[in-house]
């Protein structure tokens, strides 16, 4: 079910508002909104250290010495919040990673962390979402 109420904003804020609603193609204001409240709550979850899920890509050399190893070690003290990978060979040097994650929200923090300081990840990055438990 779907209610309506309204809001009050200044002239500049409801522009500027305008022009993220273009540049992210939404549709209109209400999904926007509701978009920016859900990744409040999002938020919240990760902060409450609730059970959350997230996804870390790794860019990284792969002739870096023992890398592979490193990632895999990495990955195995932390099975049990791995849903899956994906690993890509992007050219003669580098791989992606991607790495489906789900747990407490600092324990996934954690294992990101670890995994994006490995010497030889070039970029890492966790992506942090929800279950969608809390976002109805």
């Amino acid at each position: 079910m779907l209610r309506r109420f309204s809001i009050s904003l200044e002239d500049n804020l409801l522009e500027t508002f305008d022009g993220y609603i273009q540049s992210h193609k939404y549709n209109n204001r209400s999904e926007a909104i509701r978009d920016l409240i859900r990744k409040s709550f999002v938020k919240k979850e990760w902060e409450a250290d609730h059970m959350v899920m997230g996804v870390i890509t790794l860019v990284y050399d792969h002739h870096q010495h023992q890398l592979q190893e490193k990632v895999t070690e990495v990955q195995h003290d932390y099975h049990h919040h791995i849903v899956s990978t994906t690993h890509v060979h992007m050219d003669h040097h580098n791989c992606l990673e991607v790495i489906i994650v789900r747990g407490k929200a600092l324990e996934v923090q954690e294992l990101a962390d670890r995994l994006i300081s490995l010497r030889g990840v070039r970029d890492g990055n966790l992506a942090m979402s929800s279950t969608g438990k809390s976002l109805h």
